[in-house]
């Protein structure tokens, strides 16, 4: 079996040169995780969403904040995410609260997206009833008709981003006759952290 090692036991570090491998390995979307959260009733949610953005704080995505998963977060801010990179048989889950990000960061996001996509957030009523693709359509065109002749289009108010802060990493990577390789690692108020190998 292989170790996994942790530049200077540091999960980002750890988690940094796995996506660099995936962003060449993988055919599509190299940052597609699964997001899971809990509904009202107590019942697990997951789909999948793209990390965004990455730092010592976090690991960042944008959406809809009156989408389903968006209720959900704001009514109770905790989640899981979980990556698999199925080409390198190797797999990344994270557990932890979470916090809206800054303005200035959602801004920065939004406005570095296709003007196409950003049309489409002021558009979709995100996770709501729709009768037909029809009316998309024209919702669409009405939002391309309001910014004909401008690149600018302003951040919707209920379109930003979370950040979750993970309470624990688990980095998982396929072995042999089912005898895996599992090593979680735990945050320390300190700012350093604590791992250890788990049975697989």
């Amino acid at each position: 079996m292989v170790d996994i090692i942790a530049p200077n036991n540091d999960p980002y570090a750890l988690f940094s040169l796995w996506l660099a491998e995936a962003e060449v390995s993988e055919i599509n979307d190299p940052n597609a995780m699964c997001l899971a959260t809990v509904d009202k009733d107590g019942y697990p949610d997951a789909r999948m969403v793209l990390l965004k953005g990455l730092d010592s704080r976090g690991f960042a995505f944008f959406t809809n904040y009156e989408s389903r998963k968006g209720r959900q977060i704001l009514a109770n801010p905790k989640a899981t995410l979980c990556f698999h990179w199925k080409s390198l048989r190797r797999q990344v889950r994270i557990t932890g609260d979470i916090e809206r990000v800054s303005d200035a960061e959602a801004d920065g996001y939004y406005n570095s997206r296709p003007k196409g996509s950003r049309i489409g957030a002021w558009a979709s009523d995100q996770s709501r009833p729709l009768d037909s693709r029809a009316t998309l359509v024209v919702k669409v065109a009405a939002v391309e008709a309001q910014y004909a002749d401008t690149d600018i289009v302003p951040r919707p108010p209920h379109w930003s981003g979370f950040r979750v802060l993970p309470k624990r990493i688990e980095f998982w990577m396929d072995g042999e006759a089912r005898l895996h390789d599992r090593y979680e690692f735990i945050p320390q108020q300190d700012g350093t952290w604590t791992s250890q190998r788990l049975y697989p």
